[in-house]
């Protein structure tokens, strides 16, 4: 394959001009680098490197002026705003750059297009006052202040283009047109011959640029078009450059003849739809381990979408190890960043109190967490079991020792708001950050922090220079645009190896083997994405690039790509998931239905092997370690809740009895339901403990009544949090809570005035006691807290408090061999009969006697009862006798046995999810 600029080369290498003395303008720096190349291939003698430059380069050497980036010309342009609007009518900064940047663009596209600015922008301030119709007769000052702003457009960019020219600068557009201007005196100055090579969409500067050349004969123009598209009248590919070949003065009295014949010729092109990103990514794997790798040193890949660029350098073969990458890793990508992020998150609020997600989110950063050791453990561990929601800069500072205190400084002291300060500080911490970093041993990290160690320094040459940014959030906007043109550079060798490449970076270059990603509609091509005020049809008007010509544009280039290239692989995403996604490419369309004789085409469709996999109930086999931890939990007691946790899943019980691995403490923001529960039992037993052995009469439940609030506050500020429990969803628990205890003081009440008799026993009393059981060679003890033990006009009753919901069915028992198996419909049954069991055992229960729950969400039902069903009626006993608990007592030991025996594994049971009470 011969490359486009070799062909170019080697028709000039026959004309009357040196080769040296040329001077070469192409689309881009790389195909510069391309050119030098193959001009040193082709020559046979020893010559000077002509002079080459990219089209943004050759416009600045004509207009004399030097490119600005986007930020600065922001801050030149508010300079000029605020000189040119009334103060009243100003905007601050953070306002004006919602909607700068896009104007700065579309002055950048008039400019560029040499369009004159005052007719312009009297039609764009025209269709404004139509779009902003008003019943009334006169205008709001609201719509008289908004029109005044579009008459003003002229002022402000007649006025920024003059403060930047008198400084020798421009944006982008203003250099084009500069360039305009002076290309005559250019042209009288500079009389060798230029050659424009591989360009396609010319904006009016360049063309009238090339143009004035041409005439003065000064100029040679190669356009890389294939005779294919060139000769087929509507192609979109040929768009511009049959426009230009028809409407150019130059091309009425010269025919251009360089068209090229590659595209026809024989091509394997394979169309490959594969699952999102990371499916074309590892198919692009699979295709470079396919090829020969001599073919590597002519192959590209190009990616539609610079997000691809990780996926799919992590799956290339290892094999490759030349490879060049040609586009940026964007820094906003690099893991420091979200150390940043969260920084700036925690200083915007501007607040004294630290939002502990935000404090664990900076402490625990795999950047910072190092350098702070146990300490950030110990921290988040405090912050958990304190519950802990906002910490002050001093509670924060004190947790870590005198060494790492500057590293707290720079993250966490109160910045007031203050900008100057806050990048100080985040340049400190930059070189502390830095100094833990050896040489040598994580290059990349070094690389990325060097990186934003300039971005920060340029925030603070910018704040030095434009007193623009007043607070925190202006900076943290600035940052994040900045951030969004920063990016890291590979070193590699550009003519050696794999070479990989977005799109507008292929300008001009040819591949034999080609791989382009991404070829969905609303990707390549974009499709409607403007980022402008300028209406469609003033842009159609003024004949400004719309969608269309830009859609026409990535047309251009997409074919290009095919015309030398034999191989080519065209991947897009057959994921359905958001907009546009999953529908292919028009291109990948069009090269179905107007199929050259000569391509071999073949449509892939690729998805990932997934295994089956058999949902099989995991089993854990007992091992004497496990034995012994069994042996020691009869030792120190079964409790309820850890035979209930064995019958609903043993595997549960495994993980958190045997192993003893239970849930991490977290922070409560919102109030728990187990944590509401905690505090409705806490400020029940504060007000019934000192009556134990005593009769309960009305009036001590009226006194209960006017300290039921207290109690309950007390009990949230020592149980949840010292937090205010004024607002948000914690004031709602918080006056739920209240409810619940009024309303079984209320029920108490009820009971009294009925005449029932009510003497407390025991309060939330903690029982332990052993459960004979002798076919076990050491002993089992059952341990428990029973809520209240009370006795109910002398008959002795055992309750269980629940916040939860709970109703009498489930409290009924008919068969006891399924009491523990049957987690959803016993569990409640067994948890009052080993409470009964508990105090039975502890030979302080006369029977009958019962047992039951009092629901907080079920009070209406009052007390539920447990009741034994007679096999075969429908009577119900709820009396409980020692009969009845004997019959318990049986299953019970059934199960510890079944616990405790060497020889039943811990299998896993499929249980559908259950939320039980609290």
């Amino acid at each position: 394959m011969e490359s486009f600029i070799r062909e170019v080369l080697q028709k000039l290498q026959n004309s009357d001009t040196p080769l040296s003395e040329i001077i070469f303008i192409l689309p881009s720096k790389r195909a510069g680098s391309y050119l030098i190349k193959e001009l040193a291939s082709i020559s046979k003698n020893t010559l000077f490197a002509p002079r080459i430059y990219s089209v943004e380069e050759f416009t600045e050497v004509i207009s004399g002026l030097q490119s600005i980036d986007n930020t600065i010309s922001l801050f030149e342009f508010y300079d000029v705003y605020k000189a040119l609007t009334p103060k009243e009518d100003t905007e601050d900064f953070e306002t004006f750059i919602t909607w700068a940047q896009s104007l700065i663009q579309d002055f950048n596209e008039i400019d560029r297009y040499l369009i004159d600015h005052k007719p312009f922008f009297d039609y764009l301030s025209g269709i404004q006052d139509l779009k902003h119709w008003y019943v009334q007769e006169e205008k709001t000052d609201l719509i008289k202040k908004y029109l005044k702003f579009w008459k003003k457009l002229p002022e402000y960019y007649e006025e920024l283009s003059k403060r930047l020219i008198a400084k020798d600068q421009g944006y982008q557009g203003l250099i084009y047109r500069k360039a305009t201007e002076n290309i005559q005196q250019y042209i009288s100055e500079n009389n060798q011959k230029h050659v424009f090579i591989g360009f396609n969409a010319l904006n009016a500067a360049e063309q009238k640029i090339i143009q004035e050349l041409l005439e003065k004969e000064q100029a040679e123009v190669f356009w890389d078009m294939d005779k294919v598209f060139y000769e087929d009248g509507s192609h979109a590919a040929s768009i511009f450059i049959r426009d230009y070949l028809k409407n150019w003065k130059f091309y009425q009295d010269h025919s251009y003849e360089h068209f090229s014949e590659n595209y026809a010729q024989e091509k394997n092109i394979e169309l490959i739809g594969a699952p999102k990103n990371i499916g074309q990514a590892k198919f692009i794997g699979e295709i470079l381990n396919s090829l020969d790798p001599s073919q590597l040193e002519n192959t590209a890949i190009v990616l539609g979408e610079e997000e691809l660029l990780l996926p799919v350098l992590n799956s290339l073969p290892s094999e490759i190890n030349e490879l060049n990458i040609t586009m940026g890793f964007p820094i906003k990508n690099a893991p420091i960043n979200s150390l940043f992020e969260s920084l700036f998150q925690i200083h915007l609020n501007n607040n004294s109190d630290y939002y502990y997600k935000e404090i664990i989110s900076v402490i625990n950063h795999p950047s910072l967490n190092p350098l702070l050791g146990n300490h950030a453990e110990e921290l988040v561990s405090r912050i958990n079991a304190e519950n802990l929601v906002y910490l002050k800069y001093e509670k924060i500072n004190a947790a870590f020792p005198e060494e790492i205190k500057p590293i707290i400084k720079a993250c966490f002291e109160p910045k007031r708001d203050s900008v100057s300060r806050l990048i100080e500080d985040l340049h400190s911490l930059i070189q502390l950050l830095k100094t833990h970093l050896k040489e040598g041993e994580d290059t990349i990290s070094l690389e990325f922090l060097y990186h934003f160690h300039v971005l920060f320094n340029k925030l603070e040459n910018l704040n030095g220079k434009y007193p623009h940014l007043k607070s925190i959030k202006s900076l943290y906007n600035f940052y994040k645009e900045l951030l969004s043109t920063e990016t890291l550079d590979f070193q590699g060798k550009p003519f050696k190896g794999l070479q990989l490449m977005g799109m507008l970076e292929s300008r001009a270059l040819d591949f034999e083997t080609v791989i382009i990603t991404s070829l969905n509609e609303g990707v390549l091509p974009a499709g409607k994405s403007d980022n402008s005020f300028i209406p469609y049809d003033l842009k159609q008007e003024y004949k400004l690039p719309t969608y269309r010509e830009k859609d026409a544009v990535y047309t251009y280039h997409f074919y290009r790509l095919l015309q030398r290239a034999k191989n080519v692989y065209l991947l897009y995403n057959t994921e359905s998931e958001g907009l546009n996604s999953g529908e292919k490419s028009r291109f990948i369309t069009q090269l179905e239905i107007e199929k050259q004789k000569a391509h071999q085409l073949k449509k892939v469709l690729v998805s990932p092997k997934v295994p089956q996999i058999k949902n099989e109930l995991k089993e854990v086999k007992k091992t004497p370690e496990m034995l012994k931890q069994i042996k020691s939990l009869a030792g120190s007691g079964f409790s309820p809740s850890a035979l209930t946790t064995y019958i609903r899943n043993p595997l549960d019980f495994y993980y958190q009895y045997v192993l003893g691995v239970r849930d991490q403490e977290e922070v409560e923001e919102t109030v728990a339901f187990n944590t509401l529960g905690t505090v409705v039992h806490n400020a029940l037993e504060n007000l019934y403990k000192p009556y134990e052995g005593k009769l309960i009469t009305e009036e001590i439940i009226q006194s209960f009544i006017k300290q039921a609030d207290q109690q309950i506050a007390k009990e949230f500020s020592e149980t949840y949090s010292k937090l205010p429990l004024e607002k948000g969803k914690n004031l709602l628990i918080f006056e739920v809570a209240k409810r619940y205890l009024h309303n079984f003081l209320r029920f108490e009440i009820k009971r009294l005035k009925s005449g029932e008799e009510i003497e407390i026993v025991q309060i939330e009393k903690d029982l332990k006691v052993e459960l004979p059981i002798e076919n076990l060679p050491f002993s089992v003890y059952l341990r428990g807290k029973v809520d209240r033990y009370e006795k109910s006009n002398g008959i002795p009753r055992i309750i269980d408090y629940k916040t939860g919901k709970v109703e009498s069915r489930n409290l009924n028992v008919g068969d006891w061999g399924e009491i523990t198996k049957d987690y959803d419909n016993y569990s409640k049954s067994f948890q009052v009969l080993t409470y009964a069991s508990l105090i039975a055992l502890e030979k302080d229960l006369k029977f009958p006697a019962e047992a039951g729950i009092v629901s907080f969400k079920n009070l209406k039902s009052g007390f539920l009862k447990f009741e034994k069903k007679e096999v075969g009626t429908r009577k119900k006993d709820s009396m409980i006798t020692e009969e009845t608990l004997e019959e318990f007592q049986i299953e019970l030991k059934k199960l510890i046995m079944e616990i405790c025996d060497p020889e039943i594994p811990f299998v896993e049971k499929e249980i559908k999810k259950s939320y039980g009470s609290f």
